[in-house]
C-alpha cells in the first residue's frame, strides 16, 4: 500500500544544509494503522506530507497504492490524492463559507458523484451530526469541527487515511470521542490509516508505532 525507500529531504537555510528527513524506509500494508511519533522537530510532519504527495523529497523513493510519486510531478500527484488518499488535519481546515453538509459534499463533487449529498448525510449521521448539517464551522465546537473533517476524509473513499494530530486542538474526553470514531469509520471503510500524534492514547490504537527522532527512523514496533 505504501513504502518509501531511502527517503530524504533537506532544506538550505542560512546556516547552511538542514536535514529534516535522513534515509528513510519503511513499509506499510493494506489496511494496516500506523502511528508516527516523536518530538516537536523531528520530522514526523514531513514524513507524513512526502508519503501523502503534499511535498516533493530530496531523495529516495515513496509508492502509494502502487504509483512511484517521488517520479511525478505536482499535477500527476494531484490526481493520485485525488483518488486515492483522505487527510484529516489538527486544525479541521473547513472551508469557513460552506455548511457541514457543503464541506462534507465536497470531495465527492469533485469526483463528480451522482450520489454526493446522500452520501455526505450519511456520513454526518455516522460521525453523530444528522442535527447540524446546515451548521457553519464557526457554529461548531471543536470537537464538531473535527467531525465534521473526518466525515469529509471519508467522502472520498479513500484507500489509505492520513492524519496529522487529529486531537492536537481538543480537550481529553471530546479527544477520546474523536480516536473512536476515526478507528470505527477506518475499519468500516477498510482503509489503511497512517497518522501523526503525540497522543499516546491515539498510539495505542494503532496496530504499529513508528518513531523519528532527529529525522531518523528508530526502534519501529
Amino acid at each position: 500500500m505504501l513504502k518509501t525507500i531511502n527517503l530524504s529531504k533537506r532544506v538550505e537555510t542560512a546556516e547552511g544544509t538542514l536535514t529534516i528527513l535522513d534515509s528513510i524506509t519503511l513499509e506499510i500494508e493494506a489496511q494496516e494503522s500506523v502511528a508516527i511519533t516523536g518530538a516537536s522537530g523531528s520530522g514526523k510532519s514531513t514524513l507524513l506530507g512526502l508519503m501523502a504527495g503534499l511535498d516533493e523529497s530530496s531523495e529516495g523513493s515513496i509508492f502509494l497504492d502502487g504509483h512511484e510519486i517521488t517520479a511525478m510531478d505536482e499535477e500527476q500527484r494531484a490526481g493520485v490524492r485525488a483518488q486515492t488518499v483522505g487527510f484529516v488535519f489538527q486544525s479541521f481546515q473547513l472551508l469557513p463559507g460552506l455548511t457541514a453538509l457543503e464541506n462534507v459534499m465536497l470531495p465527492a463533487e469533485l469526483k463528480n458523484s451522482p450520489n454526493a449529498k446522500s452520501q455526505a448525510m450519511q456520513l454526518l449521521e455516522d460521525v453523530g451530526l444528522k442535527n447540524r448539517v446546515q451548521h457553519y464551522p464557526n457554529q461548531l465546537s471543536g470537537g464538531e469541527q473535527q467531525r465534521v473533517a473526518i466525515a469529509r476524509a471519508f467522502a472520498s473513499k479513500p484507500r489509505i487515511l492520513f492524519a496529522d494530530e487529529p486531537t492536537g486542538n481538543l480537550d481529553s474526553k471530546t479527544g477520546e470521542q474523536i480516536i473512536d470514531l476515526l478507528f470505527t469509520l477506518n475499519k468500516e471503510h477498510h482503509s489503511t490509516l497512517v497518522l501523526v500524534t503525540h497522543d499516546q492514547r491515539l498510539a495505542n490504537r494503532c496496530n504499529r508505532v513508528i518513531h523519528i527522532s532527529d529525522g531518523a527512523l528508530v526502534n519501529p514496533s
